[in-house]
Order: structure tokens, then C-alpha cells, then sequence
């Protein structure tokens, strides 16, 4: 998840400490899978394949920073560090843009779902998490957290929509 504050992953999911394994960061980016150790990418290997992680969820939230970040690259100039990590997230700018919308404000909330997306994308090309897809050990979530609301919508990937946890997860 993003590393915003306002983002509890514990109480999103009503879990007690220890119970999930959960990696923040500015935009909940997992950068595609490399040959370049990081942070993330070595999270994701260890949850995986030592702990056992059967679920992995990629959850954005409503009214977030790195996505008006996203928005607005130039004005990153004096960030580079900033402005290359959310260079992640241009496959979602790209697909936003192709959908024929704007990157403005009423658009911030589509560019985070979009984002959503194309970081389970991303998570897909970690050989770890591919080959526990293949065998049926990981399933993905894309998740979308309404700060304002305290509610969740998801999708698993396949469709750009986001459904409400409760009727998603109801015939589970």
C-alpha cells in the first residue's frame, strides 16, 4: 500500500499486528522485476517464497499525493529520486490518457485505480510471484481504499471496475 498515513492496513482489514506482511511506499508501486536488487522487489521474494504468502493485495487510496505527483512530473525537477520512483506508474498515465481522459483533479481517483492495476501488472513479472500463480499458491487483489468513506473497492485485474469488498469477496 501507499505509505500515507492515512492508509491502516491493519485496520482496512480488521487484522492484529503480525498478521499481515505489508510493504508502503509513495503510490504503491512495485517496480517491474529487474536484475537490479531493491527494497521492494526483495520484500516480495521473501513474503513469497520463505513466508508463504498466498494473497497479495495492491491497495491505492483515494486523495493521494504521488498520484498528483504522477500528474505533474515536471514539477519534480528538484525531487529526482521522487520523480523516477513514480515514473512507475506511466503504463497508468498512459492507459488514463488512451481512455481519452485528461490528467487533471476530477481524473485523480481513475489514474490511482489505473495504477492499481498496472502494479499487479508489474508484481506479475517477479519469477517468484509468477510461478506461484501459475501453480494456483498466489492470488493477486487490487484493492482501492475511499479515505473519505472507509470502504474498499476491488477487482482482480481482469476488468478496470471496482466493486465493493463485501459483494467482491461474498461468493468466496
Amino acid at each position: 500500500t501507499c505509505s500515507d498515513s492515512r492508509v491502516d492496513p491493519n485496520l482496512v482489514t480488521q487484522s492484529q499486528p503480525g498478521d499481515l506482511f505489508i510493504c508502503r511506499n509513495a503510490g504503491n508501486i512495485v517496480p517491474p522485476h529487474n536484475q537490479t536488487t531493491g527494497g521492494m522487489t526483495a520484500s516480495i521474494e521473501y513474503a513469497v517464497a520463505v513466508l508463504g504468502v498466498r494473497d497479495i493485495v495492491i491497495c491505492g487510496h483515494t486523495d493521494c499525493g504521488a498520484m498528483r505527483g504522477v500528474m505533474e512530473l515536471d514539477d519534480l525537477k528538484t525531487l529526482p529520486h521522487v520523480r523516477e520512483w513514480l515514473g512507475h506508474c506511466r503504463s497508468a498515465v498512459e492507459v488514463v490518457k488512451a481512455q481519452g481522459h485528461e490528467l487533471n483533479e476530477s481524473q485523480l481517483n481513475r489514474l490511482t485505480e489505473e495504477n492499481v492495476l498496472q502494479q499487479l501488472q508489474h508484481l506479475k513479472t517477479h519469477p517468484v510471484v509468477a510461478a506461484k500463480l501459475a501453480s494456483g499458491e498466489v492470488r493477486l487483489h487490487a484493492w482501492m481504499y475511499d479515505i473519505e468513506k472507509g470502504s474498499v473497492g476491488c477487482s482482480d485485474g481482469n476488468c478496470r471496475d471496482f466493486e465493493p469488498l463485501v459483494s467482491y469477496y461474498h461468493a468466496d
